[in-house]
């Protein structure tokens, strides 16, 4: 988990405190100092930049104990975390300087006209005469953001910006957020049909459940640019690389698995549709009303596709129940509901995906001493299972070959990607999935998609590298 890490501006009297005192004082308070930088400095006096990792302590008591020494004046306080979002973590620069009047009239009037022309007859052009060919828009209404729920457009912004920095950094695509001021259904679809012709993909983000999969289809249907929403198949995908690693560990193949999924919301139908398509057999769904079953009727509209579905099992119960006898365990939903007996009720050599957020599904120390694989969404443990691997490499693809949807055989083609990238001598226990620092993600997934999309006629384009 991420520590906070704050900067203090300090001015001590040499006569009546040492740094030694600020040292102390910030180790008591439960604080360890990372750097130091003399700002001003002489024999009476001295001004420093103090950095803290003050970990899970009160960045106020910090604060607090520095304040009680004499001889210290606090001069400021800044969260490192904050001064990187001062001013947005994103901006747009021109491709090329606009150095005379000749550069003015080629870029915009008389000479941007023969341009237009050449897009109004002919729109595909917009593709290698715009931005479009190599942008997307990150779009959000603020509803499931993170672990923080319905905060709003304006609170989800930072988030969308950090996408952002990811997809150029990682994919080398501009991508744009746009946080909407409405979580009527019907106004984001016009909405986002009505910027759509600038961009050449939509990655919707933090979408509460149910409305976010009528968005995407409809979205899907309407549009001839991909959509994809991160939420529900950015995980999928990532779980099922690592499932598949995983599988191959404890030598048991995915159409003989019995495997639980916990958590039916965006994310939960996703994997469970995938794990469908990957081949299992065995399938148990489980919300907080229990086991979904096969042959069930239910007024949600996921969930009753899923009873639909012959591999679904029949048989009813908790969540405690239907782990008895499981191979896998996949948790998309919240803390701490299942204990290490609980786990240990679980076929031997067991694979637990327990993914929420801060906090995991059951605690990691006692699950490790009852399972074979064990993944978490969090950066502190091995095998995280994180979709910064998908959506780079996703789009990247999808734009260089001009794909009209994202489907799902580009989906599994992802997942199959990302866990090619672990070779067979690297693949353990403790490594199912790669870095998202690892070079070869991108690449492989953009090769992949390229691939897949071809093989279902959804690329409107044959990339150089493919021909």
């Amino acid at each position: 988990m991420a520590q906070t890490s704050i900067i203090i501006r300090l001015e001590l009297d040499h006569e009546q405190v040492s740094f030694g005192d600020v040292a102390a004082a910030v180790s008591k308070a439960g604080g360890d100092i990372t750097s130091i930088d003399v700002i001003h400095s002489s024999k009476e006096s001295s001004i420093r930049d103090i950095t803290v990792d003050a970990g899970d302590h009160s960045e106020d008591l910090l604060v607090e104990s520095l304040k009680c020494l004499d001889g210290i004046k606090l001069i400021n306080v800044s969260d490192r975390t904050f001064l990187v979002h001062l001013g947005g973590k994103i901006k747009i620069e021109p491709t090329l300087p606009i150095k005379n009047r000749e550069d003015l009239s080629q870029v915009y009037t008389p000479g941007v006209a023969k341009v237009c022309k050449a897009i109004h007859e002919n729109p595909g052009k917009a593709y290698s005469l715009t931005i479009k060919r190599n942008t997307v828009a990150v779009i959000t209404d603020g509803t499931a953001v993170l672990g923080l729920g319905n905060i709003g457009p304006y609170a989800a912004a930072p988030v969308m910006e950090g996408k952002a920095m990811l997809f150029k950094q990682l994919g080398g695509v501009d991508a744009f957020p746009l946080c909407l001021d409405t979580s009527d259904t019907e106004e984001i679809i016009r909405t986002i049909k009505a910027v759509s012709p600038i961009f050449g993909g939509i990655n919707l983000e933090d979408i509460s459940s149910p409305r976010c999969f009528e968005i995407e289809q409809r979205l899907t249907d309407e549009l001839d640019i991909p959509i994809f929403h991160d939420d529900q198949h950015g995980t999928a995908v990532v779980v099922i690389a690592g499932l598949l690693n995983a599988l191959k560990i404890v030598n048991k193949r995915i159409n003989h698995v019995r495997i639980v999924v916990n958590g039916i919301g965006a994310a939960g139908v996703s994997i469970c549709k995938m794990l469908l398509d990957a081949g299992v057999t065995k399938l148990v769904p489980v919300d907080k009303e229990g086991a979904i079953v096969c042959g069930g009727e239910y007024t949600h509209p996921m969930w009753q596709w899923l009873a639909d579905q012959p591999q679904v099992e029949k048989a009813s119960g908790s969540l405690e129940e239907v782990i008895h006898g499981a191979d896998v365990f996949i948790g998309v939903s919240r803390g701490g509901v299942l204990s290490g007996s609980d786990i240990q009720n679980m076929n031997e050599r067991s694979i637990v995906f327990a993914l929420a957020n801060p906090d995991p599904e059951v605690n990691p120390e006692e699950a490790l001493k009852h399972v074979a694989v064990f993944a978490t969404g969090r950066s502190d443990y091995p095998n995280q299972i994180n979709n910064v691997l998908v959506f780079p490499g996703l789009f990247r693809g999808a734009l260089d070959c001009r794909a009209r949807e994202i489907n799902e055989p580009m989906k599994l083609a992802a997942a199959r990607a990302i866990a090619s990238v672990v070779t067979d001598t690297e693949l353990n226990e403790h490594y199912i999935i790669p870095s998202i620092f690892n070079e070869q993600v991108v690449p492989s997934v953009r090769k992949a998609i390229i691939e897949a999309a071809i093989l279902t006629g959804v690329a409107r384009r044959i990339p150089p590298d493919f021909r």
